[in-house]
């Protein structure tokens, strides 16, 4: 009988063995399929007088955190030209995103967020208009410190600019005075045309959204931000002391809401 019994005792101790190997390889395919089921490309959208290369401190920090991050360079030439920039971006994605904005692409994203990839909004310090509006008439809500300054240049040919001398203190007054001058020198300049496209289907109305709301922007009065959010019924987190350029000054703010954003619309 006790000869009988040990072969016996061994099968049931290889059976347990490969019950145990097959769940923990079980649990690992399924840990390891749990982010391929959730969004995991976020999609960066720059504002006017700005350019992608603000993104980096966010991008580093999402990128880190196993996101597939691409960030759109708008040409701002017209209105529509930057949405068929972001869409061509979009297109390039496999699954679906968080489309992401600062500033003037805010108004971009609204447009262009109506793409069916797109499953959730993030305005960093960023307008957000409804159908039929227009961004420079929702600014007059709740005026900036940037609109009555007469800081905004226009060149002959129709592009606005900021004055490079006030620069630092209107739009990105919590960077240092080296990254402010280089930004100033570096503006991609705005067709004026650009702040008066009406929008035409708002993609917030659809689709969940999120703010960022720069405490101390002179850019877009953080009143008009938490107005937008409070109508769009948007997530809120609010950054006290930051300046419009919040996306550059507070990457760890944004990135994790940007995070929030994705980790929500994946459930």
């Amino acid at each position: 009988m006790s000869h009988s019994m040990k072969p016996m005792r061994a099968v049931r101790g290889i059976s347990q063995s490969l019950c145990i190997v097959f769940l923990l390889f079980a649990c690992g395919v399924l840990s390891a399929q749990n982010p391929a089921r959730g969004v995991r490309n976020i999609v960066l959208v720059h504002g006017a007088w700005a350019d992608g290369s603000g993104w980096k401190g966010a991008y580093t920090i999402l990128v880190k955190d196993g996101y597939n991050v691409s960030i759109v360079q708008e040409p701002e030439t017209s209105f529509q030209d930057d949405v068929t920039a972001v869409k061509r971006i979009l297109a390039l994605q496999n699954g679906p995103s968080i489309l992401v904005a600062h500033s003037y692409g805010g108004a971009v994203i609204t447009e262009a967020g109506t793409d069916p990839s797109v499953a959730g909004l993030v305005y960093i310090a960023a307008h957000m208009p409804d159908s039929g509006e227009k961004e420079s008439e929702d600014g007059k809500r709740f005026p900036s410190d940037l609109a009555k300054s007469g800081a905004i240049k226009k060149t002959p040919d129709g592009f606005t600019y900021i004055d490079p001398a006030q620069f630092h203190e209107l739009f990105a007054a919590d960077l240092s005075s080296e990254q402010a001058a280089i930004m100033a020198r570096s503006q991609v300049f705005n067709f004026a045309d650009n702040f008066s496209a009406t929008i035409t289907t708002a993609a917030w109305r659809t689709k969940p959204s999120w703010m960022v709301v720069a405490g101390a922007d002179r850019t877009i009065n953080p009143d008009l931000e938490r107005w937008y959010a409070k109508r769009a019924h948007s997530h809120v987190f609010e950054v006290p002391g930051a300046s419009h350029c919040v996306f550059i000054s507070h990457p760890g703010e944004v990135a994790h809401a940007i995070e929030s954003a994705a980790r929500e619309v994946s459930k």
